[in-house]
């Protein structure tokens, strides 16, 4: 039987994000935020300076940490990195792509919808409904 990946259970599980400075702000005023003893935060502002190389490395470390549950990253801002995005297989922390402000969500980049769709065609096909 293959083995679950652990969720964190204690009350440190952690929210995340890579998004503008409109949608940071909002869950900030909504309590997500969170900066350690190093002064790491759980968050990055993105906007017309951030290279994407930046972004990268935000998306890796939020990825290796334990104490991190969810990422919200920008639509827009996941397709910069849709190679990153696209090639991350592990259940948590997990990657929900949401809408901003000035960019709509699409659902035809979205990651996990594609994943979805294609779990779903593969499981009519093998049970013979189509």
């Amino acid at each position: 039987m293959a083995r679950r990946a652990q969720v964190p259970n204690k009350s440190s599980a952690l929210i995340a994000m890579i998004a503008n400075e409109d949608t940071v702000t909002g869950f900030l005023l909504a309590g997500v935020g969170n900066v350690d003893l190093r002064r790491k935060t759980n968050y990055l502002i993105v906007d017309s300076k951030t290279t994407v190389k930046a972004i990268e490395d935000a998306f890796k470390e939020f990825t290796s940490k334990e104490d991190i549950a969810i990422i919200l990253i920008s639509q827009y801002v996941a397709n910069t990195i849709r190679f990153l995005v696209d090639s991350y297989n592990k259940p948590v922390p997990a990657i929900l792509e949401i809408p901003s402000k000035d960019h709509p969500y699409d659902p035809a980049h979205d990651s996990v919808l594609s994943r979805v769709k294609y779990l779903f065609s593969a499981e009519s096909v093998a049970s013979g409904r189509r």
